[in-house]
Protein backbone atom coordinates (compact mmCIF):
# COMPACT_ATOMS: atom_id res chain seq x y z
CA UNK A 1 0.00 0.00 0.00
CA UNK A 2 2.05 2.82 -1.09
CA UNK A 3 1.76 6.24 1.32
CA UNK A 4 2.10 9.43 0.48
CA UNK A 5 1.81 12.61 3.56
CA UNK A 6 -0.23 15.69 2.63
CA UNK A 7 -1.71 18.57 4.18
CA UNK A 8 -5.50 19.15 3.57
CA UNK A 9 -8.46 21.17 4.80
CA UNK A 10 -9.73 19.13 7.82
CA UNK A 11 -13.45 20.07 6.10
CA UNK A 12 -12.59 17.65 3.71
CA UNK A 13 -11.97 14.80 6.14
CA UNK A 14 -14.90 12.66 7.49
CA UNK A 15 -15.70 10.27 10.04
CA UNK A 16 -17.31 7.72 8.10
CA UNK A 17 -19.25 5.36 11.11
CA UNK A 18 -19.36 2.99 8.46
CA UNK A 19 -15.85 1.83 8.54
CA UNK A 20 -15.34 3.37 12.53
CA UNK A 21 -14.86 0.18 14.60
CA UNK A 22 -15.84 1.89 17.66
CA UNK A 23 -19.41 2.49 19.08
CA UNK A 24 -18.35 5.85 19.84
CA UNK A 25 -15.75 8.90 20.60
CA UNK A 26 -14.49 8.99 23.58
CA UNK A 27 -14.57 13.14 24.72
CA UNK A 28 -12.58 12.79 27.74
CA UNK A 29 -9.70 11.48 25.00
CA UNK A 30 -10.40 13.86 22.88
CA UNK A 31 -10.37 17.12 25.46
CA UNK A 32 -6.80 15.36 26.76
CA UNK A 33 -5.16 15.63 22.60
CA UNK A 34 -6.79 19.16 22.34
CA UNK A 35 -4.52 20.12 25.18
CA UNK A 36 -1.36 18.51 23.79
CA UNK A 37 -2.22 20.25 20.78
CA UNK A 38 -2.45 23.63 22.47
CA UNK A 39 0.83 22.55 24.26
CA UNK A 40 2.26 22.11 20.73
CA UNK A 41 2.83 18.18 21.38
CA UNK A 42 3.19 16.57 18.26
CA UNK A 43 0.84 13.59 17.12
CA UNK A 44 1.41 11.63 14.13
CA UNK A 45 -0.57 11.99 10.97
CA UNK A 46 -3.93 10.62 10.87
CA UNK A 47 -4.51 7.79 8.50
CA UNK A 48 -7.18 8.50 5.63
CA UNK A 49 -8.34 6.96 2.24
CA UNK A 50 -10.25 8.78 -0.70
CA UNK A 51 -13.68 8.33 0.03
CA UNK A 52 -15.37 6.35 -2.41
CA UNK A 53 -19.18 7.65 -2.95
CA UNK A 54 -17.66 11.52 -2.49
CA UNK A 55 -15.30 13.09 -4.83
CA UNK A 56 -12.23 14.63 -2.92
CA UNK A 57 -12.96 14.00 0.20
CA UNK A 58 -11.30 11.74 2.81
CA UNK A 59 -12.69 9.25 4.95
CA UNK A 60 -10.66 8.17 8.35
CA UNK A 61 -8.99 4.81 8.97
CA UNK A 62 -6.67 6.08 12.01
CA UNK A 63 -6.94 8.85 14.11
CA UNK A 64 -10.60 10.18 14.61
CA UNK A 65 -9.76 11.37 18.17
CA UNK A 66 -6.74 13.26 17.05
CA UNK A 67 -8.91 14.93 14.02
CA UNK A 68 -11.85 15.61 16.95
CA UNK A 69 -9.14 17.38 19.14
CA UNK A 70 -7.67 19.66 15.72
CA UNK A 71 -11.29 20.85 15.12
CA UNK A 72 -11.79 21.52 18.75
CA UNK A 73 -8.90 23.89 18.15
CA UNK A 74 -9.81 25.43 15.42
CA UNK A 75 -7.21 23.64 13.25
CA UNK A 76 -8.09 24.29 9.64
CA UNK A 77 -5.35 22.08 7.87
CA UNK A 78 -3.69 19.08 8.45
CA UNK A 79 -1.53 16.47 7.89
CA UNK A 80 -2.68 12.92 6.99
CA UNK A 81 -1.23 9.84 5.24
CA UNK A 82 -3.30 8.41 2.42
CA UNK A 83 -3.99 5.25 1.75
CA UNK A 84 -5.04 3.16 -0.77
CA UNK A 85 -6.02 -0.66 0.34
CA UNK A 86 -6.33 -2.18 -2.48
CA UNK A 87 -9.31 -4.24 -1.81
CA UNK A 88 -8.35 -4.52 1.62
CA UNK A 89 -11.60 -4.29 3.84
CA UNK A 90 -11.41 -0.56 5.61
CA UNK A 91 -13.38 -1.71 8.62
CA UNK A 92 -11.12 -4.32 9.26
CA UNK A 93 -8.12 -1.95 8.51
CA UNK A 94 -9.22 0.38 10.75
CA UNK A 95 -9.77 -2.45 13.29
CA UNK A 96 -6.29 -3.03 13.07
CA UNK A 97 -5.24 0.14 14.03
CA UNK A 98 -6.96 0.40 17.14
CA UNK A 99 -3.89 -0.55 19.22
CA UNK A 100 -2.29 1.13 22.31
CA UNK A 101 -3.54 1.98 25.76
CA UNK A 102 -7.48 1.67 24.11
CA UNK A 103 -7.62 -1.13 22.47
CA UNK A 104 -11.31 -2.64 21.31
CA UNK A 105 -13.73 -3.89 23.81
CA UNK A 106 -15.14 -7.05 23.49
CA UNK A 107 -18.30 -5.56 22.53
CA UNK A 108 -16.65 -3.37 19.95
CA UNK A 109 -14.58 -6.25 18.22
CA UNK A 110 -17.26 -8.51 18.23
CA UNK A 111 -19.50 -6.03 16.24
CA UNK A 112 -16.88 -4.93 14.03
CA UNK A 113 -16.46 -8.90 12.97
CA UNK A 114 -20.48 -9.05 12.37
CA UNK A 115 -20.06 -5.57 10.61
CA UNK A 116 -17.41 -6.86 8.27
CA UNK A 117 -19.06 -10.41 7.75
CA UNK A 118 -22.23 -8.22 6.79
CA UNK A 119 -20.23 -6.51 4.44
CA UNK A 120 -18.71 -9.05 2.34
CA UNK A 121 -19.75 -12.43 3.24
CA UNK A 122 -17.04 -13.74 1.89
CA UNK A 123 -14.20 -12.74 3.94
CA UNK A 124 -13.70 -15.64 6.14
CA UNK A 125 -13.02 -16.05 9.87
CA UNK A 126 -9.37 -16.35 9.79
CA UNK A 127 -9.28 -13.34 7.87
CA UNK A 128 -11.78 -11.47 9.94
CA UNK A 129 -9.85 -12.48 13.25
CA UNK A 130 -6.18 -11.11 11.84
CA UNK A 131 -7.56 -8.23 11.64
CA UNK A 132 -9.27 -7.75 14.61
CA UNK A 133 -6.94 -10.19 16.99
CA UNK A 134 -8.82 -12.83 17.63
CA UNK A 135 -8.83 -16.50 16.47
CA UNK A 136 -10.94 -18.32 14.01
CA UNK A 137 -12.82 -19.69 16.47
CA UNK A 138 -14.21 -16.95 18.13
CA UNK A 139 -15.15 -15.08 14.77
CA UNK A 140 -17.48 -18.41 14.33
CA UNK A 141 -19.32 -17.65 17.49
CA UNK A 142 -19.65 -14.01 16.51
CA UNK A 143 -21.05 -14.88 13.28
CA UNK A 144 -22.74 -17.77 13.47
CA UNK A 145 -26.47 -16.39 12.82
CA UNK A 146 -25.67 -14.18 10.05
CA UNK A 147 -23.41 -16.72 8.90
CA UNK A 148 -26.45 -18.99 8.75
CA UNK A 149 -28.45 -16.75 7.25
CA UNK A 150 -26.02 -15.85 4.23
CA UNK A 151 -26.02 -20.13 3.45
CA UNK A 152 -29.83 -20.11 3.67
CA UNK A 153 -30.11 -17.39 1.04
CA UNK A 154 -27.47 -18.80 -1.01
CA UNK A 155 -29.38 -22.50 -0.65
CA UNK A 156 -32.63 -20.29 -2.07
CA UNK A 157 -30.92 -18.87 -5.05
CA UNK A 158 -29.24 -22.25 -6.04
CA UNK A 159 -32.78 -23.82 -5.30
CA UNK A 160 -34.34 -21.32 -7.21
CA UNK A 161 -32.55 -21.66 -10.18
CA UNK A 162 -32.32 -24.84 -10.41
CA UNK A 163 -36.25 -25.06 -10.75
CA UNK A 164 -35.97 -22.76 -13.37
CA UNK A 165 -33.50 -25.53 -15.71
CA UNK A 166 -30.29 -23.51 -15.08
CA UNK A 167 -27.28 -25.46 -15.84
CA UNK A 168 -25.09 -25.75 -12.74
CA UNK A 169 -21.88 -24.33 -14.55
CA UNK A 170 -24.00 -21.25 -15.30
CA UNK A 171 -25.52 -21.33 -11.89
CA UNK A 172 -21.70 -21.11 -10.20
CA UNK A 173 -21.00 -18.49 -13.00
CA UNK A 174 -23.61 -16.19 -11.90
CA UNK A 175 -23.23 -16.65 -8.23
CA UNK A 176 -19.77 -16.61 -7.73
CA UNK A 177 -18.92 -19.73 -6.10
CA UNK A 178 -17.22 -22.86 -7.66
CA UNK A 179 -19.71 -25.66 -9.18
CA UNK A 180 -18.39 -28.20 -6.38
CA UNK A 181 -20.44 -25.55 -3.82
CA UNK A 182 -23.42 -25.78 -6.29
CA UNK A 183 -23.30 -29.90 -6.13
CA UNK A 184 -22.81 -30.03 -2.37
CA UNK A 185 -25.82 -27.98 -2.07
CA UNK A 186 -28.39 -29.59 -4.13
CA UNK A 187 -28.61 -32.60 -2.22
CA UNK A 188 -29.96 -29.95 0.72
CA UNK A 189 -32.29 -28.58 -1.70
CA UNK A 190 -35.26 -30.52 -0.96
CA UNK A 191 -35.29 -30.34 2.61
CA UNK A 192 -35.85 -26.70 1.76
CA UNK A 193 -39.27 -27.09 0.92
CA UNK A 194 -40.27 -28.59 4.05
CA UNK A 195 -41.12 -26.05 6.30
CA UNK A 196 -42.88 -24.31 3.77
CA UNK A 197 -45.32 -27.41 2.52
CA UNK A 198 -46.00 -28.20 5.79
CA UNK A 199 -47.15 -24.51 6.12
CA UNK A 200 -49.39 -24.75 2.69
CA UNK A 201 -50.71 -28.32 4.50
CA UNK A 202 -52.00 -26.71 7.80
CA UNK A 203 -53.95 -23.77 5.60
CA UNK A 204 -51.83 -20.67 5.56
CA UNK A 205 -51.89 -18.72 2.18
CA UNK A 206 -49.49 -18.15 0.12
CA UNK A 207 -48.60 -14.94 0.75
CA UNK A 208 -47.87 -15.57 4.88
CA UNK A 209 -46.20 -18.25 3.71
CA UNK A 210 -43.53 -16.18 1.70
CA UNK A 211 -43.59 -13.52 4.17
CA UNK A 212 -42.71 -16.35 6.94
CA UNK A 213 -40.05 -18.05 5.42
CA UNK A 214 -38.40 -15.03 3.44
CA UNK A 215 -39.11 -16.65 0.16
CA UNK A 216 -40.51 -14.99 -3.30
CA UNK A 217 -45.11 -15.76 -3.91
CA UNK A 218 -43.85 -17.12 -6.95
CA UNK A 219 -41.22 -20.30 -5.46
CA UNK A 220 -44.24 -20.52 -2.83
CA UNK A 221 -46.88 -21.07 -5.72
CA UNK A 222 -44.28 -23.50 -7.40
CA UNK A 223 -44.77 -25.91 -4.38
CA UNK A 224 -48.61 -24.83 -3.74
CA UNK A 225 -49.44 -25.47 -7.21
CA UNK A 226 -47.04 -29.28 -7.96
CA UNK A 227 -48.43 -32.07 -9.44
CA UNK A 228 -51.53 -29.83 -10.79
CA UNK A 229 -52.27 -29.42 -14.06
CA UNK A 230 -52.56 -25.57 -15.97
CA UNK A 231 -56.21 -25.62 -15.51
CA UNK A 232 -56.27 -26.69 -11.68
CA UNK A 233 -53.05 -23.75 -11.96
CA UNK A 234 -55.21 -20.94 -13.35
CA UNK A 235 -58.20 -22.05 -10.92
CA UNK A 236 -55.72 -21.48 -7.65
CA UNK A 237 -54.21 -18.34 -9.30
CA UNK A 238 -58.16 -17.14 -9.26
CA UNK A 239 -57.06 -16.26 -13.52
CA UNK A 240 -59.84 -16.47 -15.51
CA UNK A 241 -58.71 -18.48 -18.64
CA UNK A 242 -59.38 -16.68 -22.23
CA UNK A 243 -61.06 -19.25 -24.44
CA UNK A 244 -60.60 -16.57 -27.66
CA UNK A 245 -58.01 -14.20 -29.40
CA UNK A 246 -58.93 -11.36 -26.82
CA UNK A 247 -57.13 -11.46 -24.06
CA UNK A 248 -57.67 -8.09 -21.67
CA UNK A 249 -56.67 -6.99 -17.63
CA UNK A 250 -57.32 -3.93 -15.92
CA UNK A 251 -53.93 -4.71 -14.49
CA UNK A 252 -51.02 -6.26 -13.77
CA UNK A 253 -50.76 -8.78 -10.86
CA UNK A 254 -48.13 -7.80 -8.65
CA UNK A 255 -47.57 -11.43 -7.76
CA UNK A 256 -45.75 -11.77 -10.46
CA UNK A 257 -42.69 -9.84 -11.79
CA UNK A 258 -41.37 -6.09 -10.05
CA UNK A 259 -42.11 -3.01 -10.53
CA UNK A 260 -40.62 -2.28 -14.32
CA UNK A 261 -41.38 0.60 -17.38
CA UNK A 262 -43.52 -1.57 -19.48
CA UNK A 263 -44.41 -4.00 -17.26
CA UNK A 264 -46.46 -6.60 -17.99
CA UNK A 265 -49.75 -8.82 -16.71
CA UNK A 266 -48.57 -12.39 -15.89
CA UNK A 267 -51.82 -13.14 -16.73
CA UNK A 268 -51.01 -12.86 -20.36
CA UNK A 269 -47.71 -15.15 -19.86
CA UNK A 270 -49.32 -17.85 -18.23
CA UNK A 271 -51.84 -17.70 -20.96
CA UNK A 272 -49.04 -17.64 -23.88
CA UNK A 273 -47.42 -20.56 -21.45
CA UNK A 274 -51.20 -22.66 -21.74
CA UNK A 275 -51.64 -22.37 -25.66
CA UNK A 276 -48.00 -22.88 -26.80
CA UNK A 277 -45.88 -25.02 -24.41
CA UNK A 278 -46.25 -28.06 -21.95
CA UNK A 279 -45.06 -28.99 -18.36
CA UNK A 280 -41.37 -28.52 -18.17
CA UNK A 281 -40.54 -27.56 -21.84
CA UNK A 282 -37.78 -24.51 -21.67
CA UNK A 283 -38.74 -20.96 -22.55
CA UNK A 284 -36.32 -18.25 -23.07
CA UNK A 285 -36.81 -14.46 -21.99
CA UNK A 286 -34.11 -12.68 -23.64
CA UNK A 287 -35.30 -9.06 -22.46
CA UNK A 288 -36.79 -10.33 -18.82
CA UNK A 289 -37.03 -6.88 -16.99
CA UNK A 290 -38.69 -7.07 -13.96
CA UNK A 291 -38.94 -10.82 -13.93
CA UNK A 292 -42.98 -11.72 -14.93
CA UNK A 293 -42.11 -14.74 -17.34
CA UNK A 294 -39.58 -16.29 -14.59
CA UNK A 295 -42.53 -15.72 -12.17
CA UNK A 296 -44.94 -17.06 -13.97
CA UNK A 297 -41.99 -20.07 -15.55
CA UNK A 298 -42.53 -21.29 -11.80
CA UNK A 299 -46.12 -21.17 -10.86
CA UNK A 300 -46.43 -23.11 -14.21
CA UNK A 301 -44.07 -25.65 -13.81
CA UNK A 302 -41.97 -24.52 -16.95
CA UNK A 303 -38.14 -23.89 -17.26
CA UNK A 304 -36.92 -20.57 -17.68
CA UNK A 305 -33.57 -18.58 -19.19
CA UNK A 306 -33.53 -15.20 -18.78
CA UNK A 307 -31.53 -12.05 -19.67
CA UNK A 308 -31.40 -8.18 -19.38
CA UNK A 309 -28.97 -5.64 -19.93
CA UNK A 310 -29.76 -4.55 -16.25
CA UNK A 311 -28.33 -6.43 -13.63
CA UNK A 312 -30.01 -7.19 -10.49
CA UNK A 313 -27.77 -10.26 -9.04
CA UNK A 314 -29.03 -9.83 -5.51
CA UNK A 315 -33.03 -9.38 -6.30
CA UNK A 316 -33.19 -11.42 -9.70
CA UNK A 317 -30.23 -13.72 -9.68
CA UNK A 318 -32.00 -15.74 -12.49
CA UNK A 319 -31.94 -12.82 -15.06
CA UNK A 320 -28.43 -13.23 -16.48
CA UNK A 321 -26.81 -9.82 -17.32
CA UNK A 322 -26.89 -10.07 -21.46
CA UNK A 323 -26.69 -7.03 -23.85
CA UNK A 324 -28.41 -7.92 -27.33
CA UNK A 325 -26.19 -6.25 -29.63
CA UNK A 326 -27.81 -6.73 -33.14
CA UNK A 327 -28.11 -4.92 -36.31
CA UNK A 328 -28.91 -6.35 -39.49
CA UNK A 329 -28.23 -9.66 -38.57
CA UNK A 330 -24.74 -9.50 -36.57
CA UNK A 331 -24.85 -10.52 -33.35
CA UNK A 332 -21.66 -9.83 -30.76
CA UNK A 333 -21.78 -12.92 -28.26
CA UNK A 334 -24.55 -15.00 -27.62
CA UNK A 335 -23.66 -17.27 -24.89
CA UNK A 336 -26.96 -18.39 -24.05
CA UNK A 337 -28.43 -20.18 -26.66
CA UNK A 338 -25.40 -22.43 -27.77
CA UNK A 339 -25.69 -25.24 -25.59
CA UNK A 340 -27.32 -28.13 -26.85
CA UNK A 341 -30.63 -27.76 -25.15
CA UNK A 342 -33.01 -25.11 -27.17
CA UNK A 343 -36.24 -23.78 -26.03
CA UNK A 344 -38.89 -24.41 -27.34
CA UNK A 345 -40.45 -21.15 -27.01
CA UNK A 346 -39.05 -17.54 -26.88
CA UNK A 347 -41.36 -14.75 -25.25
CA UNK A 348 -39.78 -11.56 -26.91
CA UNK A 349 -41.35 -8.45 -25.29
CA UNK A 350 -39.01 -5.95 -25.86
CA UNK A 351 -39.17 -2.15 -25.09
CA UNK A 352 -41.46 -0.26 -27.48
CA UNK A 353 -40.02 2.52 -29.75
CA UNK A 354 -39.92 5.85 -27.59
CA UNK A 355 -42.86 4.94 -25.54
CA UNK A 356 -41.26 5.31 -21.53
CA UNK A 357 -37.78 5.79 -23.26
CA UNK A 358 -36.91 8.25 -20.49
CA UNK A 359 -37.54 5.13 -17.91
CA UNK A 360 -35.20 3.10 -19.86
CA UNK A 361 -31.45 2.73 -19.99
CA UNK A 362 -29.86 4.66 -22.66
CA UNK A 363 -28.72 2.16 -24.56
CA UNK A 364 -32.15 1.02 -24.28
CA UNK A 365 -33.65 -0.10 -28.08
CA UNK A 366 -36.06 2.54 -27.37
CA UNK A 367 -33.72 5.11 -27.40
CA UNK A 368 -32.64 4.44 -31.29
CA UNK A 369 -34.22 6.06 -34.47
CA UNK A 370 -37.33 4.67 -36.04
CA UNK A 371 -34.65 3.06 -38.81
CA UNK A 372 -32.26 1.56 -36.62
CA UNK A 373 -35.41 0.10 -34.22
CA UNK A 374 -36.41 -1.45 -37.18
CA UNK A 375 -33.48 -2.89 -37.68
CA UNK A 376 -32.73 -4.20 -34.61
CA UNK A 377 -35.59 -6.64 -34.97
CA UNK A 378 -34.72 -7.99 -38.45
CA UNK A 379 -31.21 -8.65 -36.80
CA UNK A 380 -32.91 -10.63 -34.35
CA UNK A 381 -35.18 -12.50 -36.07
CA UNK A 382 -32.38 -13.30 -38.36
CA UNK A 383 -30.06 -14.32 -35.72
CA UNK A 384 -32.21 -16.07 -32.84
CA UNK A 385 -33.37 -18.34 -36.24
CA UNK A 386 -29.26 -19.47 -36.25
CA UNK A 387 -29.23 -21.00 -32.74
CA UNK A 388 -32.72 -22.85 -32.02
CA UNK A 389 -34.54 -25.72 -33.02
CA UNK A 390 -36.82 -26.04 -35.88
CA UNK A 391 -39.81 -26.28 -33.82
CA UNK A 392 -39.01 -23.24 -31.39
CA UNK A 393 -41.55 -20.73 -31.71
CA UNK A 394 -41.66 -16.88 -30.55
CA UNK A 395 -44.26 -14.84 -29.05
CA UNK A 396 -43.51 -11.18 -29.74
CA UNK A 397 -45.47 -8.83 -28.08
CA UNK A 398 -45.65 -5.53 -29.26
CA UNK A 399 -48.03 -2.63 -29.48
CA UNK A 400 -48.39 0.18 -32.38
CA UNK A 401 -46.46 3.36 -31.66
CA UNK A 402 -47.97 6.98 -32.97
CA UNK A 403 -47.03 9.68 -31.49
CA UNK A 404 -50.63 11.04 -30.42
CA UNK A 405 -48.96 12.40 -26.81
CA UNK A 406 -50.26 16.27 -28.47
CA UNK A 407 -51.47 15.48 -31.41
CA UNK A 408 -54.95 15.71 -32.82
CA UNK A 409 -55.71 11.96 -34.82
CA UNK A 410 -56.06 14.00 -38.09
CA UNK A 411 -52.72 15.88 -37.73
CA UNK A 412 -50.50 13.09 -36.84
CA UNK A 413 -47.45 12.11 -39.48
CA UNK A 414 -47.48 8.48 -40.19
CA UNK A 415 -43.66 8.59 -41.26
CA UNK A 416 -43.24 8.80 -37.63
CA UNK A 417 -45.01 5.75 -36.79
CA UNK A 418 -44.59 2.43 -36.27
CA UNK A 419 -47.56 0.26 -36.50
CA UNK A 420 -47.83 -3.79 -36.04
CA UNK A 421 -48.31 -3.95 -39.47
CA UNK A 422 -44.83 -2.57 -39.76
CA UNK A 423 -43.53 -6.39 -38.68
CA UNK A 424 -44.81 -9.19 -41.03
CA UNK A 425 -42.82 -7.57 -43.71
CA UNK A 426 -39.37 -8.20 -41.35
CA UNK A 427 -40.75 -11.84 -40.10
CA UNK A 428 -41.24 -12.61 -43.77
CA UNK A 429 -37.83 -11.60 -44.87
CA UNK A 430 -36.14 -13.39 -41.82
CA UNK A 431 -37.83 -16.33 -42.18
CA UNK A 432 -40.41 -16.61 -39.62
CA UNK A 433 -44.48 -16.95 -40.54
CA UNK A 434 -47.29 -16.08 -38.24
CA UNK A 435 -49.77 -18.16 -37.29
CA UNK A 436 -52.09 -16.40 -34.27
CA UNK A 437 -52.38 -12.86 -33.97
CA UNK A 438 -53.98 -12.01 -30.09
CA UNK A 439 -55.12 -9.16 -29.11
CA UNK A 440 -54.26 -8.41 -25.47
CA UNK A 441 -54.94 -4.44 -24.73
CA UNK A 442 -53.75 -2.75 -22.12
CA UNK A 443 -56.16 -1.18 -19.83
CA UNK A 444 -57.71 1.90 -20.61
CA UNK A 445 -58.66 2.32 -16.60
CA UNK A 446 -54.93 3.19 -15.61
CA UNK A 447 -55.65 6.76 -17.63
CA UNK A 448 -57.09 10.05 -15.43
CA UNK A 449 -60.63 11.29 -16.42
CA UNK A 450 -58.76 14.25 -16.58
CA UNK A 451 -56.26 13.57 -19.15
CA UNK A 452 -59.37 11.56 -21.02
CA UNK A 453 -61.20 14.71 -20.78
CA UNK A 454 -58.36 16.76 -22.28
CA UNK A 455 -57.65 14.07 -25.28
CA UNK A 456 -60.98 14.26 -26.00
CA UNK A 457 -61.14 18.08 -26.75
CA UNK A 458 -58.13 17.47 -28.91
CA UNK A 459 -59.10 14.91 -30.95
CA UNK A 460 -56.47 12.89 -29.51
CA UNK A 461 -56.67 9.04 -30.46
CA UNK A 462 -54.74 7.09 -27.59
CA UNK A 463 -53.04 4.03 -27.76
CA UNK A 464 -53.91 1.28 -25.67
CA UNK A 465 -53.60 -1.65 -28.39
CA UNK A 466 -50.96 -4.58 -27.79
CA UNK A 467 -50.45 -7.59 -29.60
CA UNK A 468 -49.27 -11.20 -29.08
CA UNK A 469 -48.05 -12.64 -32.44
CA UNK A 470 -46.61 -16.30 -32.46
CA UNK A 471 -44.48 -16.75 -35.14
CA UNK A 472 -43.03 -20.57 -36.28
CA UNK A 473 -40.03 -20.99 -38.81
CA UNK A 474 -41.06 -20.41 -42.40
CA UNK A 475 -38.11 -22.34 -43.90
Amino acid sequence: MPNSVITIPIADIILDEGIYPRQKIDHKRVSLFAENIRDNFPFDPIEVEPHPEKPGKYRILDGAHRWCAYKATGVMTLQVIIKHLDGTDPLLYAAGKAIGPRQLTEEETKNTARRAFQNNPALTSSQIGSAIGRSRQAVDSYIADLRAVVQMVLDLKIFRLKCLGIPQERIAARLGIPQQTISDHLPRMPGLANPVNSDLHRGFTVSQVAEKHGWTESMVWSLALEGKNDLQRFKALNWGLRTWDYWEWTDCDKRFGDEWPGRIPGQLIAHILYYFSEQKDLIFDPMAGGGVTADVCLAFNRRCWSTDMIDQPDKRPEIEPHFCEITQGAQKNEPFLHGKEKPGLIIFDPPYFDKKAKDYDQKSISMLSKKDYLAFYEGFFRHIKKHIKKTTKIAFINADWRNFQSTPANDEDPQEAILILDYPAIFHKTGWQATHTIQAPMSSERFHPGVVAAMQKKKILGVTTRFVIILKQAY
